[in-house]
């Protein structure tokens, strides 16, 4: 079994929900400190053939405080209204337009409720299994560990014997220690294909709205499952 660790994001990029399907396991990191700027709450939309950032706010947001302890804001108003503008002409608008705003309406404004949200509604439209998904902060592990150890001791708490890293853990995280602990360290290759955007030059890694809004079931899917995993 493969088990994969990200903090939660909102609406994210293709990329990141080819992680979450390469998984039996997903844990939405989010007993670790919320970082302002960075993807919990914002993500990129195509608005005029250009990539427009649009963000959620969050509730007495500061970077001293965890994240599975911070809200969003009820006030969505003006988000909805720019996607909206964004994609009325797209192929997939009717299809997908209500299920972006049933997840940014609901009632549970708790970030890791609603991140998880954005994530479940893309696999339920699609009708794929998802992993099981998991919060960090549900789970008794050791919090005082080095990074890799926390994320060999998730791997292990779950029964997974392989753990899938995003690219980016390269750097960060050995192989040969991996192994040497009882984990099978991988890292996802994504691949981000281009697919048309209603005319215009292709503008890459946005939020995984734009991918629903111009795709059909079947060519997001086959756009969800272009990735590797390392050997």
């Amino acid at each position: 079994m493969k088990a994969a660790v990200m903090q939660p994001y909102l609406f994210p990029y293709i990329g990141y929900y080819q992680l979450v399907y390469s998984s039996d396991v997903f844990i939405f990191y989010d007993d670790v400190n919320y970082i302002k700027r960075g993807y919990v709450n914002r993500n990129t939309i195509l608005l005029n053939g250009s990539a427009h950032r649009f963000t959620v706010p969050v509730l007495g947001a500061s970077q001293n405080v965890l994240i599975n302890s911070l809200k969003f804001s009820e006030d969505v108003s003006k988000i909805l209204l720019t996607i909206d503008q964004a994609y009325k002409k797209s192929n997939y608008y009717s299809q997908v337009m209500p299920l972006i705003e049933k997840v940014l309406t609901q009632k549970d404004r708790e970030i890791t409720s609603l991140c998880m949200a954005s994530i479940e509604v893309v696999f339920d439209y699609l009708g794929l299994q998802k992993p099981k998904l998991l919060r960090s902060s549900d789970l008794e592990y050791d919090r005082n560990l080095s990074a890799a150890d926390k994320l060999i001791e998730i791997s292990k708490l779950n029964e997974c014997s392989e753990y899938v890293n995003s690219p980016g853990g390269r750097k960060l995280y050995s192989k040969e220690y991996f192994q040497k602990m009882g984990v099978n360290l991988q890292f996802i290759n994504p691949e981000v294909s281009e697919y048309s955007q209603g005319g215009g030059e292709f503008v890459p890694y946005l939020s995984m709205i734009d991918v629903l809004m111009w795709n059909g079931k079947s060519e997001t899917i086959k756009l969800l499952d272009s990735y590797e995993l390392d050997s």
